[in-house]
């Protein structure tokens, strides 16, 4: 018979895994659209809403005064 053992580690608390949760407000249409490109990619809201935020990101220009 194996020795192996299955060691399982405490979940750290919530908000260790590099994300953080908070909502945003956005205009129905936006979301609609949102909804749309969910339905027909199979990804989730939340998978595009990350997708485009890191897009966003590193595509910015920040614009001199």
């Amino acid at each position: 018979m194996s020795d192996a053992k299955l060691v399982i580690h405490p979940k750290g608390p919530k908000g260790e895994d590099g994300y953080r949760i908070f909502s945003i407000r956005v205009k129905e249409e936006l979301l609609e659209q949102i909804n749309q490109i969910a339905q027909r990619t199979g990804h989730s809201r939340n998978e595009l809403i990350g997708l485009f935020l890191d897009f966003a990101v590193q595509h910015c220009t920040i614009a001199e005064k």
